[in-house]
This record gives C-alpha cells, structure tokens and sequence, in this order.
C-alpha cells in the first residue's frame, strides 16, 4: 500500500479508465521524436484515471474524509512516464487532483471520465491553469462556443463524445464525424448533424465552420483546414504529425493545441453536469483489473464507443 505524503490522500480503487497515454507509456512512448522519448525502468504501472474511496488522508488534509468517494486524474502530465500507477488496488494522490465523484453516476462510468472530460474541457472551454504549453510557444485559448458551428472528428471515442456533448451544452451547433454505427449514440447525445467518415470525406461536404476539434489529430487532422472559416481554428488534440502550418496561415486559421492537466477543481466543478445527467461518459466495455491485457487488445482493434474501463474488485 503507498505511503502518504502531505498534501495527499490514499484511495482504494474501484474502477479504472483506460486512455491513450496507457499504451504510450505500455510500449515506452515510442511514437515520441527519440529526443522527447523518456528512458523508462520495467516493469512499472499504467494509468491515470480512477474512481474510489478515501482509505486514508495525510495529517494536513482537511477536505476529504475516510469514506468519500472521488474520481480523479492522478499526476498527469507529470507522472506520465510512469508515476500515475493507477492500475492499482490503492494509490495516493495529491488532494488538489481530488474531487468527490458524482453521486448520480457509478464508479465504472466516474473512472471513464477524468482524462477525456478534462481534455475536451481545457481545449474548448477553460484551460484552468498558466502552465508553459510544452507543444507550442504560446498559451492555448478556447474559443467562444454559443452559436458557433464546431465539428468533432472521432466523436464517438472517448473525448470525442464528451466534446459534442460540451459544445452542444454551450450553445454550438454540432457536426459529428464517425463511422455509421455511432450515428444513432451520437445524435441521442446532441449531435445536430452527423458524416459517416467511411462513405464521405468531411473535408469534402462541409465549409465555413468556426472550429474543429479533431479528437484524432496526427498528420491527417491537416485536411481540415479546408472546412474552416477564415478566423476559425483547428484544435488537435493529437497535434504530432500536423505539417498545415502555411497553409492555415494562407487560410487565416488559427491551429492550437495543449496538454491535459489534472485538475480536482475543475473535476468538481464538472462533477454537477454528470451528476445531473446533462452529459454522460458511455462505457464501451468493461474488463477486471487482472485482465488489464484483454482490455488493452480491445483498444487496438479501435472504434471505441466512449470509453473502456477496468473494474477492481
């Protein structure tokens, strides 16, 4: 069991959300530039994301209690080289990345949420802290939401449906990109408009739009910058690979990115709208922690709806 250090609190895990940086991390983050890739010692422990129950608090915590349930996101980005350990029956975590989980919600549907909800959230509504961008110069800035048109590319995954759900909340009007199985989820989650990626290139039927968030990125998110307005802006969330500098320049689109950072205040603050019911985390499927593997092949074969979570019992 991890010992605590002040400023801490020791939760007993009860459910886990899995999340790209799992397998970054699981192959030694190989997808990196070899100049960013960190040497990492095996074996370590996965994970980030977790919902579970106060087991203990440090001397100096006064906010949380044994006994209360919280979700988090445990020490990322920093502990993302492999000190999030959140693969775990317990794990301590700083109180300032705590918030109680919403009580209208399990512990299976809490885990799923933190990272991807703290993503689309940072990216599109408020960034949350003055942290250096470690992938540009400058700061990012989310932009205005009500009564702009914002397209979601993957929206079915984990941030992606997540993000239509926000953008729909604040006002936009929504364009889902997925494949044709999801249409029906996404819709009922407030899509206004859905393209089937697989029978018709987005790029080529829709123009003029204020933002995209590409929950997918890498070196295609380029192909974008076509549907935007000039004054627009391109958010990838994945941003390696990008090569459309000069182009959305030519274009008048502003392209930003940011890293996800932990954040309890901002957890509690969403914690209401889940709580509420006016957005929810879809679980794709569910694995007990000692099938960490199985959920991890899940993952490879893609077209995720929402997200994959593993339970500890």
């Amino acid at each position: 069991m991890p010992d605590l250090s002040a400023g801490e609190v020791l939760v007993r895990v009860c459910a886990v959300g899995l999340n790209p940086p799992d397998w970054y991390l699981r192959d030694g983050y190989r997808s990196l530039p070899p100049e960013w890739q960190p040497r990492l010692d095996f074996p370590l422990i996965l994970g980030t994301d977790i919902s579970g129950v106060v087991a203990a608090v440090a001397e100096d915590v006064e906010s949380f209690s044994i006994g209360d349930e919280v979700y988090s996101m445990v020490r990322f980005p920093e502990g993302m080289f492999g000190k999030s350990r959140a693969y775990a029956e317990y794990v301590s975590v700083p109180v300032s990345e705590v918030a109680l989980k919403p009580t209208g919600i399990d512990h299976v549907h809490a885990a799923g949420a933190p990272m991807s909800l703290l993503t689309a959230w940072q990216f599109m509504v408020e960034l949350g802290h003055d942290e250096p961008n470690p992938l540009q110069p400058n700061r990012h800035q989310p932009v205005p939401l009500e009564g702009r048109v914002v397209l979601v590319n993957g929206a079915a995954g984990g941030v992606g449906h997540l993000a239509v759900q926000i953008a729909k909340r604040k006002g936009a009007r929504v364009i889902a990109v997925a494949s044709g199985r999801h249409e029906s989820l996404l819709r009922e989650l407030g899509a206004d408009e859905f393209i089937d990626y697989t029978s018709t290139p987005p790029e080529d039927v829709v123009h003029d739009i204020d933002l995209v968030v590409d929950a997918l990125g890498g070196p295609t998110t380029r192909r974008f910058l076509r549907t935007l307005k000039r004054g627009g802006a391109l958010f990838p969330v994945y941003p390696l690979g990008f090569d459309g500098a000069e182009e959305a320049a030519r274009r008048g689109v502003t392209v930003s990115t940011t890293q996800v950072r932990s954040s309890g205040a901002q957890l509690s603050d969403l914690g209401r709208w889940l709580d509420n019911g006016t957005i929810r985390v879809v679980v794709d499927s569910v694995y007990p922690l000692a099938e960490a593997r199985k959920a991890h092949e899940r993952a490879a074969r893609g077209h995720i709806q929402g997200k994959i979570v593993l339970a500890v019992e």
